[in-house]
């Protein structure tokens, strides 16, 4: 049987190579948060200051797996 897994939303702090970011949450946690598969194909683009939902497992809960980039009211994507 297959645990589910926590999704949060946050902010994204700071970006680092390889597709990793430091994501604020909104529960002020600071995880560090890679981009999942999904977005990658998809050449979705994550900046600093991007709202996310951040998918972290029950084991470890410093890391996460970024799922979804949330729209900006303020931005004209």
């Amino acid at each position: 049987m297959k645990k589910q897994k926590w999704i949060h939303e946050g902010l994204i702090n700071e970006s680092l190579p390889n597709g990793i970011f430091w994501v604020h949450l909104d529960n002020e946690g600071l995880i560090l948060g890679s981009i999942s598969v999904k977005i990658r194909r998809s050449f979705i683009r994550i900046l600093p200051v991007d709202r996310v939902k951040i998918e972290v497992s029950h084991y470890d809960s410093s890391r996460g797996r970024i799922i979804y980039r949330l729209c900006n009211k303020d931005s004209n994507d």
